[in-house]
């Protein structure tokens, strides 16, 4: 038994404008063409197909003719809800997916016969058994008790959680038990996820789940499982350094600090003589993107590479200046004049600017006016454009509004604490 295990594709996204289409498109067709070439007989895709609950019809095209794709190949496909998926969406064409070896498992607000079944290989044997666990949402796995504290909200979401995964495992083990008795052979049980585990590294582009509520979930709660397949964090990882637990991570980079990770999605094999093989398959770039840092002078100077550019290359520029330039996405736009490279994001090096808070490391707050602490913290943000300078003027009003109101009701609001003192 091979599948192939990943995540976070985010069909329909748009990137600072820009659409994902063409780079969705090729890393299917790559994906196709490892699903044959490895002849794989299961792909598991743990969560976040598509980027928003209402994603653009042509990323719902590029999904309905992935699981078609996917048929001819003879190989099964499983798809998990994920955060940014709407279980409605999902489940609008699960029951015709299902005619074409498509698995598609929503939510966790279903009977667990559901969430629990026997994948089968290319030869229509069972293969392994899937414990297949989307997005957890709390009010699908837990009441909550008026007076309960954020602490145990947290500590009973937790518990839920660990109780929905052992309970499927408790029936995962039982038709194991049952298949190994019929025909002598021990099927392997996989689990998924979608969710943050405690200790992973996390990118710009991930959304915290459990805002509020339940910032990791304890590697130790995963059942003992073959294989646990995650979704939600879109660099590829290890979890709490056992090796049988991974995030596939997305396929393409979701944001520019992305790229300094290799994308990739998980080969696992599974058979009776030898223990779980995991190995990685880098997946290509499809869209050439960059990081340039530095000073004005060091960007032109890194610039100058793009003269001879065959593709066009996404940008991100991080500008090191002390200075305020209002004419900053001017300069830029001077430099890139003529070059095949496209800002799709610039900013102030934030380092740069916090270290304007810390420049009078002697100061205190008291010594400091709240004007003058308003703005210190402005000059941590960036107002380059027309729109945003307009913003930091009402953005200042609004201030010097709030500020004179407390200044005048401060002398009352003295006098009363003096007189109840």
């Amino acid at each position: 038994m091979k599948l192939l295990h990943t995540s976070d594709w985010h069909l329909g996204q748009s990137f600072f404008t820009k659409s994902r289409k063409d780079e969705h498109q090729a890393f299917i067709h790559w994906l196709l063409e490892q699903v044959e070439q490895q002849q794989i007989d299961a792909v598991i895709i743990a969560g976040d197909i598509f980027d928003t609950g209402t994603p653009p019809s042509y990323a719902r095209e590029i999904y309905n003719q992935f699981v078609v794709d996917l048929q001819r190949l003879n190989c099964v496909l499983v798809v998990l809800g994920g955060n940014h998926d709407s279980v409605s969406t999902l489940n609008e064409s699960k029951q015709i997916l299902a005619c074409l070896n498509t698995f598609v498992v929503a939510s966790t607000g279903v009977d667990s016969h559901e969430q629990v079944f026997c994948i089968p290989d290319k030869s229509g044997k069972p293969g392994a058994i899937l414990c297949a666990v989307p997005f957890i949402r709390a009010r699908d796995v837990l009441q909550s008790s008026a007076g309960d504290t954020g602490v145990d909200k947290r500590q009973a979401l937790g518990d839920a959680i660990k109780l929905h995964y052992a309970t499927l495992y408790q029936r995962a083990l039982l038709q194991q038990q049952r298949h190994q008795q019929q025909h002598g052979v021990t099927l392997p049980i996989i689990a998924t996820g979608h969710l943050t585990a405690l200790g992973v590294t996390q990118s710009d582009s991930v959304r915290d789940i459990y805002i509020g509520t339940l910032d990791g979930f304890a590697a130790d709660g995963f059942p003992p499982a073959d294989y646990i397949a995650l979704g939600h964090i879109h660099r590829p990882q290890v979890v709490a350094k056992q090796q049988h637990i991974r995030y596939s991570g997305s396929p393409i980079p979701l944001s520019f600090d992305e790229l300094s990770t290799q994308k990739q999605v998980m080969l696992v094999a599974f058979s009776q003589t030898n223990p779980v093989q995991i190995s990685a398959l880098d997946v290509p770039r499809f869209q050439a993107m960059q990081v340039i840092k530095g000073d004005l002078s060091a960007i032109e100077q890194a610039l100058q590479r793009f003269k001879s550019n065959e593709f066009l290359t996404w940008l991100c520029i991080e500008v090191e200046t002390q200075d305020y330039l209002s004419d900053l996405q001017q300069r830029i736009q001077a430099m890139t004049e003529g070059l095949n490279v496209e800002v799709l994001q610039l900013r102030r090096s934030r380092n740069k600017q916090r270290q304007l808070l810390s420049q009078q490391h002697s100061e205190t707050l008291a010594e400091l006016s709240p004007h003058e602490v308003f703005e210190l913290r402005l000059k941590m943000e960036n107002f380059e454009d027309e729109a945003e300078q307009a913003r930091l003027i009402r953005v200042r009003q609004q201030f010097a509004q709030i500020l004179s109101e407390a200044q005048r009701q401060a002398p009352s609001l003295e006098n009363n604490s003096a007189g109840t003192s």
